[in-house]
C-alpha cells in the first residue's frame, strides 16, 4: 500500500501542475467565460501525448479544430441573420430552368431578408450566390481534385470559407442554417439531403424547414420521394411521420411559403 501510494503521488502532483499551467495559459490569453471547456480541450489535447496518437490522426483533429475555429469566427458577425442553406447540383447549367429558378430563388429569400449558404462552386451552388448576391452570400467550399474553385459572385470574398474534410463542412452547413433548400443533384445532394432527414429524425438538430424545390413541371423530387415512401416506408425503414420532414415543390412562391411560415 505504502508503495503503491508513493508511486501515484508524483502522477497527481503532477496532474496539478498541469491543470495550474492550464488555468494560468488560459489567464494570460485573455482569460474567457468558456474556461472550463477550454481546459477540457487541453486536457484532450494532451492526451493525445499520453496516448501515443499517430502523427496522421493528430494531422487530422489539428486541421479539422483550426478549420471550425476559423468558420465560427466568419459566421460569428452574422448570427443575428437568418440563412439558408442551398444544396444542388455543380453541374447544372446556367440555361437550365432549375438554375433559373435557383436564382429566383434565392432573389426572394435575400428579399425577405435571408441570407443564403452555398458550397461555393457552379450550378445551383453558383445560382444562388448570383440571386442573392455578394454581400448577402457565404460560401462554404470543398477542397476537391475537380469542381473546387469557388464561382464568380463569391470567390475572394471574406464570406468564402474552404475545407479540407467534409465531415467539417457539413457540420457547419447545418449549424448555421435555420433552413434548408434541396435543388436537383447528384451523390453529393443526396448525401447533404439524407444527413440533413437523419439529423432532424434523430433530433440532434433542431426541426427547420426542409423544402425540395424543382424546376417549374420537374418530377426529379416527385421520383426521390416515390423511393422513399415506395421502398424505405413500404418496408418499415422509415416511420410514416418521417414523411413530415421534407416539403416537396415546384412553386417558388409555395417553397417560400413553406419557410416563412415554418
Amino acid at each position: 500500500m505504502t508503495r503503491n501510494h508513493t508511486n501515484s503521488f508524483p502522477a497527481t502532483q503532477a496532474h496539478g501542475a498541469v491543470d495550474e499551467l492550464i488555468t494560468r495559459l488560459i489567464e494570460q490569453a485573455g482569460g474567457s467565460p468558456h474556461a472550463e471547456f477550454l481546459e477540457e480541450m487541453i486536457h484532450s489535447t494532451l492526451r493525445l501525448i499520453r496516448n501515443q496518437t499517430d502523427r496522421g490522426d493528430v494531422k487530422i483533429l489539428n486541421a479539422a479544430l483550426r478549420e471550425l475555429v476559423y468558420a465560427f469566427r466568419v459566421f460569428s458577425p452574422y448570427r443575428g441573420a437568418r440563412k439558408i442553406t442551398m444544396f444542388g447540383s455543380a453541374r447544372i447549367d446556367e440555361k437550365s430552368p432549375e438554375y433559373a429558378q435557383a436564382v429566383a430563388f434565392a432573389r426572394e429569400m435575400s428579399a425577405q431578408g435571408w441570407m443564403v449558404i452555398t458550397g461555393a462552386g457552379e450550378g445551383i451552388m453558383k445560382a444562388g450566390q448570383d440571386g442573392a448576391g455578394r454581400d448577402r452570400s457565404f460560401g462554404v467550399n470543398i477542397r476537391l481534385p475537380f469542381e473546387q474553385t469557388a464561382n464568380e459572385f463569391i470567390q475572394n470574398d471574406a464570406k468564402l470559407i474552404t475545407f479540407r474534410y467534409f465531415f467539417t463542412r457539413k457540420l457547419v452547413f447545418i449549424k448555421e442554417s435555420d433552413a434548408i433548400a434541396l435543388f436537383p443533384g447528384g451523390f453529393g445532394t443526396m448525401d447533404e439531403a439524407f444527413e440533413t432527414l437523419t439529423l432532424l429524425q434523430t433530433g440532434k438538430s433542431p426541426l427547420l424547414p426542409l423544402v425540395c424545390l424543382d424546376r417549374p413541371g420537374g418530377d426529379y423530387w416527385q421520383a426521390w420521394d416515390a423511393y422513399v415512401r415506395g421502398t424505405l416506408l413500404a418496408r418499415g425503414l422509415i416511420a410514416a411521420e418521417d414523411l413530415s420532414l421534407y416539403r416537396i415543390t415546384n412553386r417558388l412562391d409555395e417553397a417560400v411559403g413553406e419557410i416563412l411560415t415554418f
